[in-house]
């Protein structure tokens, strides 16, 4: 039966190791990907395209964002969304896109979702917290290394 396991064992160990490998060149695309589409081709255009409604809203924004005027916000979200969509497309500066999105994510979730519950067919909070979760790992691990972010690093001999 050893005998068996041991070539089972070694199989699985080559799989596994070239699954990481994958993983490191393709893992986070998948997700940069759909948020690059959610942020910034279905929402950042959508507001491009659109008229300012952040007024309606403007007292359910937390603080600082309920302060400031309602034409700078529109303007920073939006535009926030479109290039921050193509920068995770490319993986261009991830880490800093991540972090702005996962802000105006929040002030959305508080905002708008946060009153109607979590089911998204009522506009609540569901897709806001799936995509707070899915910016968590390009915050925390980067884009991987199939993006722009990965070159310009190797490029400069980091640590990489």
């Amino acid at each position: 039966m050893e005998a068996i396991m041991t070539p089972a064992v070694a199989t699985f160990d080559r799989l596994r190791m070239l699954a990481n490998r994958a993983g490191e060149w393709v893992g986070m695309l998948g997700i940069r990907l759909i948020l690059a589409y959610e942020f910034g081709y279905y929402s950042g255009l959508g507001k491009v395209n659109g008229e300012n409604w952040f007024s309606e809203i403007k007292g359910d924004f937390p603080f600082p964002f309920n302060v400031v005027p309602v034409e700078f916000s529109w303007f920073l979200a939006t535009w926030s969304e479109v290039l921050g969509g193509i920068a995770l497309a490319l993986g261009l500066a991830t880490r800093f896109f991540s972090v702005t999105l996962f802000i105006f994510t929040g002030v959305a979730w508080a905002a708008v979702h946060a009153g109607n519950g979590y089911n998204v067919c009522s506009n609540g909070y569901t897709l806001p917290l799936m995509f707070m979760i899915m910016l968590i790992p390009l915050i925390l691990s980067g884009p991987g290394k199939l993006s722009i972010d990965y070159l310009l690093l190797k490029r400069s001999d980091k640590n990489v």
